[in-house]
């Protein structure tokens, strides 16, 4: 055990001997578009990252999405979905200041949610684990991301129309596109 981590020391020890072209800390903020199944609504983000080196960075990504849904007529869903991951980016450009990337994240989502309609009304909160891949590109100080947030469906209890308990299935993923910005981790 004590080999692999003297190993793994080593390894990064020599990875930040590299020279690089790129700043190493990131401060990006973003805005977009959250498109969940039959709805949309809007998004805000905010994520610093670490570049390990210039083609890989580490993040922590703090993103709010409201989002309004209509399934069938006559049933409407409104839902505030916040969700803190840790994430990684992998650029497949390097030296130009088009910079395409492919990454994924994981972390937890807050989700909230009041649902009405013929059957009834229901409302519900509680945390999740989900997931997401993305791809994007840098340009300049500027950036452009697409990512599909893979959460799962939570129930969530309230009462039919004829005033019975009854529980409910709310779908929780969403398709995210956001343009932003970022300050420093320019080129050097």
């Amino acid at each position: 055990m004590k080999k692999l981590f003297l190993l793994a020391l080593v390894a990064v020890s020599i990875n930040f001997a590299n020279a690089q072209d790129y700043k190493p800390f990131q401060l990006y903020s973003g805005v977009g578009y959250a498109i969940p199944q039959g709805g949309g609504g809007i998004l805000f983000d905010i994520e610093p990252a670490y570049r390990i080196n210039d083609q890989i960075s580490v993040g922590l990504r703090w993103e709010v999405a409201a989002m309004a849904r209509v399934v069938g007529n006559q049933e409407a869903s409104v839902s505030g979905t916040s969700s803190y991951t840790l994430n990684g980016k992998y650029y497949l450009e390097n030296g130009s200041s088009f910079r395409p990337y492919v990454g994924a994240g994981l972390g937890a989502y807050g989700l909230a949610s009041v649902s009405t309609g013929t059957n009834g009304a229901a409302a519900g909160a509680e945390t999740k684990i989900g997931f997401y891949p993305r791809i994007g590109f840098d340009w300049g100080h500027f950036n452009i991301n697409i990512d599909y947030n893979f959460i799962p469906s939570s129930e969530i209890q309230g009462t039919d129309t004829n005033g019975n308990p009854a529980t409910f299935d709310v779908a929780n993923s969403y398709l995210g596109i956001r343009i932003g910005a970022f300050l420093f981790g320019g080129k050097k």
